[in-house]
């Protein structure tokens, strides 16, 4: 991730390599935080490190 503070969903999804509505997923189900800023939802840089340090390692 560059020096970005918020990401839209799709840079939200690129980056994660999910698609878009598993990110919207993740942001209704509260596992994933967002601002709104008018219409758009937008995802703090803070937020994300902190959804993908809560992942679980896989076996």
């Amino acid at each position: 991730m560059d020096d970005k503070l918020l990401y839209r969903v799709p840079e939200v999804a690129a980056y994660l390599s999910i698609s878009r509505s598993k990110v919207y997923e993740l942001l209704k189900s509260g596992q994933l935080q967002s601002v709104r800023i008018d219409r758009t939802r937008l995802v703090r840089k803070a937020d994300l490190e902190v959804y993908v340090k809560s992942l679980a390692v896989a076996s």
